[in-house]
């Protein structure tokens, strides 16, 4: 298959363009608590050293949103000119502020109006939920001006983990309801003929965000709109798995000509993103080849790839990127990877399918890749979960930093272990938090503990 990529209108974030006939942009996201304006320099620098074109930063309040000013002020003086995004959740006017200082801002349309979600059933009147639309026009709209007057470009960040209670009483939790949660938002922009916006629909599940990314592409063009699209697996955790699971995801979209800019959301230093997601770029043209090669092979419901590669990081993210799609859609749910040379990568196919939720062969993590909200140390965190419980085939377990996305991500998790304040931690099983605020010196274990109980 020729790679030819979805026709988007641009997008124009300070001193770049996405969208349109711009390249595909590369990004990440600051883990530093954005007070902290030395730290959050210091880190931008190394993402934009490493290849990084934006620079997001969490702005949980209008104190985070207002140092945002001096972040990109000191930025400036030292020649770092890269776009800088600020990310809000809960607080509608924490956006007002960050227009203010930022090149472009992130809002959440489940909860930007919409309280944080309980997973309640809610009933509406067809013209009781006219009502709730009409709350976020009149929250939108003045945010809207403010960026018309400043120039601030919007990205309307929608995650399949932070869906009001709202769009899933009404709609489920599916594809249709999750598309739905961005459209609400994209027609009022469309209305106020407000053109600087860019679009993403994030999961875990990398079935989930293709499914819903395709749909939202297709939604979009029955409405004449043609905004740029950020593509991403959130929470896609680290190491080979971290790879391989976004590489499917967004490698599936990227080989069928869909994305404007990628953000590799790991659970290592921000600045390690930037060459995976430079690296999947590179890879499509050869990777859309690959793909057709793969999907002529499949016989008896086995796709047989053949493939070389320089080093193992190349070949996860090109095995992974050439099938992504064909797994996703169930044209095959076996698979054979053959190296020239080498012979067969049996425990890379296993990663793959496991990445495409078709077999699972090992403990799957699904690990957020923290940012200024995560309330404690999550590389270490992971590490010693991942020790723990290596050996537990086909359990999945969340590790969360903090609520915004956390119990909803954690849906298909059997457990979850989740930042609930400043060194305290909440358990959960499933979407069910079974314990509160433990010390997080205790947490592990208290986990663990959960874990063996329920086990035996």
């Amino acid at each position: 298959m020729s790679y030819q990529r979805r026709r988007s209108t641009e997008a124009r974030v300070g001193n770049i363009g996405i969208g349109g006939n711009n390249p595909i942009r590369i990004q990440s996201m600051a883990t530093t608590d954005t007070n902290d304006t030395a730290a959050s320099v210091a880190q931008a620098k190394r993402i934009i050293d490493a290849g990084g074109e934006l620079v997001r930063f969490t702005t949980q309040g209008t104190r985070e949103a207002e140092n945002m000013q001096h972040i990109s002020a000191q930025l400036k003086a030292d020649g770092y000119n890269q776009p800088l995004v600020a990310d809000v959740h809960f607080t509608a006017h924490t956006a007002d502020i960050a227009a203010l200082y930022c090149e472009k801002v992130r809002i959440n349309p489940g909860n930007y109006v919409d309280p944080g979600r309980t997973f309640k059933h809610l009933e509406y009147t067809d013209e009781e939920y006219a009502d709730e639309l009409q709350k976020i026009e009149k929250k939108l709209i003045p945010f809207i001006n403010i960026c018309k007057e400043h120039h601030t470009a919007v990205r309307i960040g929608v995650n399949h983990g932070s869906l009001s209670d709202r769009i899933m009483s009404r709609y489920g939790d599916t594809p249709e309801g999750i598309v739905e949660s961005c459209m609400e938002f994209l027609r009022i922009f469309k209305r106020e003929n407000f053109n600087d916006v860019v679009i993403s629909i994030k999961a875990s599940n990398t079935v989930v965000m293709v499914t819903t990314v395709r749909l939202l592409v297709a939604t979009m063009d029955k409405e004449d709109m043609h905004y740029p699209l950020h593509l991403g697996v959130t929470e896609a955790g680290e190491g080979e798995d971290g790879r391989i699971k976004s590489a499917v995801g967004i490698g599936a979209l990227l080989t069928e000509g869909i994305g404007d800019t990628i953000r590799v959301s790991l659970s290592e230093e921000p600045e390690c993103e930037i060459p995976v997601a430079r690296k999947l770029v590179e890879l499509i043209p050869e990777c859309c080849r690959l793909r057709e090669e793969a999907e002529a092979s499949i016989k008896d419901d086995t796709i047989t790839l053949t493939l070389d590669a320089p080093d193992m990081e190349t070949l996860q993210l090109k095995a992974a990127m050439a099938v992504g799609a064909l797994l996703i859609d169930r044209k095959a749910t076996k698979l054979i990877i053959e190296v020239r040379g080498k012979g067969q990568e049996v425990s890379l196919a296993d990663a793959i399918l496991q990445a495409a939720r078709i077999k699972f062969t090992k403990t799957e993590y699904i690990s957020c890749p923290g940012c200024g909200r995560t309330l404690y140390n999550l590389q270490e965190t992971i590490a010693r979960i991942k020790a723990a419980t290596k050996d537990l085939v086909g359990l999945k377990i969340g590790i969360m930093g903090c609520i915004v996305n956390g119990p909803g991500e954690m849906a298909d998790a059997d457990y979850g272990y989740v930042g609930a304040g400043r060194g305290k931690i909440s358990l959960y099983k499933q979407k069910v938090c079974v314990e509160k605020n433990i010390p997080e010196e205790e947490a592990v274990e208290k986990l663990l503990e959960l874990i063996r109980s329920d086990r035996k």
